[in-house]
């Protein structure tokens, strides 16, 4: 009921200055938590954005590499039939041209699905740590 004196204020100011601290520290800490998370999770994003980045440029090259050899191939098969003497002769070269672009096709086509895969399993692996964090 009495007006508290100028040392029980100066009590409780400081009591609940030192407990304002005390959450201000608690707060930090959770903050530089936080902090070192995200950089770590952009870590991990830069890595993963890297490892794509080189898979896809194989990807890229090897597609250019088959492309410009089907079209060698495909010339030189046109050449052969142009140069064919008979008709059944002209036949043999088509359908040796038909084989080996159609074997070629589905040997590449294998070559880019794995490569495809390994892209996926290098693009997911940097945040497999982070889901061993997590169990």
């Amino acid at each position: 009921m009495f007006p508290k004196s100028g040392v029980d204020r100066a009590d409780s100011f400081i009591g609940n200055a030192a407990g304002a601290a005390g959450k201000g520290i608690t707060m930090v800490k959770n903050f530089e938590e936080i902090q070192q998370a995200s950089k770590e999770n952009i870590d991990l994003a830069v890595k993963s954005v890297s490892n794509v980045s080189k898979s896809a440029q194989a990807i890229a090259a090897e597609i250019a590499d088959y492309s410009k050899k089907s079209f060698e191939e495909s010339t030189a098969a046109l050449e052969k039939l142009f140069g064919a003497k008979s008709l059944e002769k002209a036949f043999e070269v088509q359908s040796e041209y038909a084989k080996a672009a159609y074997e070629g096709f589905v040997a590449e086509s294998t070559k880019l699905g794995e490569m495809y895969s390994a892209l996926a399993k290098e693009s997911y692996k940097p945040f497999e740590s982070l889901l061993a964090k997590a169990k």
